[in-house]
């Protein structure tokens, strides 16, 4: 698993964790970023990903409401969520990487730690964000 891969899961885990607990992702990271558990080093990466939500999350919100044909935010399960909001943020506003590895990683997300259908679903929902990207940025 690549550097990158590993920041986009613990960049996850952080915005899963906040969802589930009613926190702000970012206070969650600064307070990890401040007094370091047990856990693994949040990388650099992760950092620029959750703070990236963070900043755009009306706008990520919004798109995905916008182009999800149905699913409300609060119906899609939680871990989809988090991993839409991830993809979201990379494909819409990250120059980092390419919109087609960012869905990519997120299919893989969501494959490897949600439903059966999530995956088809991430994957669906990021391509349509990647093609409506000139109207939204």
């Amino acid at each position: 698993m690549g550097a990158r891969t590993k920041a986009r899961k613990a960049a996850l885990d952080l915005l899963f964790e906040a969802d589930q607990r009613g926190l702000n992702a970012a206070d969650l990271l600064a307070a990890r970023l401040a007094a370091p558990g047990p856990g693994p080093v949040i990388r650099e990466y992760t950092a620029t990903l959750v703070s990236g939500v963070v900043e755009r999350w009306t706008a990520i919100n919004d798109a995905l409401t916008t182009y999800s044909h149905g699913w409300t935010l609060d119906r899609m399960p939680a871990v989809d969520r988090s991993v839409l909001r991830l993809g979201a943020y990379e494909v819409l506003f990250s120059q980092e990487v390419p919109a087609a590895v960012a869905i990519a990683e997120a299919v893989a997300l969501a494959k490897d730690l949600s439903t059966a259908d999530s995956a088809s679903f991430v994957n669906g929902l990021l391509a349509r964000l990647d093609e409506a990207k000139p109207t939204l940025v």
